[in-house]
């Protein structure tokens, strides 16, 4: 059974078309990245499967549990940590994790909360105002309010956006593990390397359609060989490398270009070429494709 089953989720506000007919199923277990441009349908997506909206049309299911039909139990096996700083201001850290336990039904939860509180670094703000915290923590109590019922299923909505080096660390330590342990988690990031990094299996969505799906791997090995990134300090590239160029808008856009190499061997040819041009290189780096590429790649040629 699927730990989340989407079948023909279609969803419109007025007349633009967020979903047009979606459909996904997310194995138990998986770290799946949901990814996508800004309005591409992720968010819409993911408040279809939280209940927080209804879609026009299709099914979703978690662990077998229409979101609908059955919405009691499928938000009890779902933790979702929004985009959005949501928070009761009149309410301590502990206070606040301790009513969204009461939310399912959980009396005596105080010994989760703690580990939970412990894992994100919360321990010593558990007493401290909601409102007195800042953007970093406010976002590490939403992240521990999706956890505290212990939902076999964790959507996590750009949860480390904009906030600082310490807490991706801490965030994503904690959720791994809890991956590790058989929890499915489905990540939304627009840092395409902790999508990388952390999913076993993508799904890329544009203009409310699902333009890619595969396992990371697989993704990235489809652009073959490697990339060599000139920044010339003087002179223009040369007209026999530009159909090397991989993305075009650089040609226009300054001195610095991205060249697709098959293996080290086109590298010398690509150096003789510029050298003859008599242009003056400032910087050059040689490095693998990755999932970064891809998403542009794939992203350019879904018009």
């Amino acid at each position: 059974m699927a730990a989340i089953q989407i079948t023909n989720v279609e969803k419109r506000y007025g007349a633009l078309r967020a979903l047009g007919g979606v459909s996904l199923s997310i194995e138990e277990g998986e770290f799946f990245g949901l990814l996508g441009p800004n309005g591409a349908g992720k968010t819409t997506l993911i408040s279809i499967i939280a209940g927080l909206s209804r879609a026009d049309s299709g099914h979703v299911s978690i662990h077998g549990h229409d979101v609908v039909a059955e919405y009691r139990q499928a938000r009890k096996l779902l933790g979702v940590v929004p985009q959005e700083l949501v928070f009761d201001p009149f309410f301590t850290v502990r206070e606040t994790l301790r009513m969204q336990s009461g939310y399912f039904g959980l009396k005596k939860n105080d010994q989760w909360i703690d580990e939970v509180m412990h894992h994100l670094d919360l321990t010593n703000k558990a007493d401290v105002n909601m409102r007195a915290l800042s953007g970093g923590m406010k976002r590490r109590v939403l992240v521990a309010q999706a956890l505290v019922h212990k939902p076999p299923v964790i959507v996590l909505d750009e949860p480390t956006a904009g906030v600082d080096v310490e807490l991706r660390q801490t965030l994503w330590k904690f959720v791994a593990g809890l991956n590790r342990e058989g929890h499915t988690v489905v990540l939304t990031t627009h840092y395409l390397e902790e999508a990388q990094a952390l999913c076993n299996r993508v799904a890329m969505l544009k203009s409310g359609n699902i333009v890619a799906l595969d396992s990371t791997a697989a993704l990235v090995r489809r652009i073959s060989g490697s990339q060599l990134v000139v920044r010339l300090a003087e002179g223009a590239l040369p007209d026999g490398l530009r159909s090397l160029v991989s993305h075009p808008d650089e040609l226009t856009m300054g001195n610095k270009y991205t060249l697709r190499v098959n293996d080290y061997a086109e590298v010398e040819p690509i150096l003789g070429k510029l050298r003859e041009s008599g242009v003056v290189i400032e910087d050059m780096q040689l490095h693998q494709a990755d999932l970064e590429d891809v998403f542009i790649q794939i992203m350019e040629g879904e018009k």
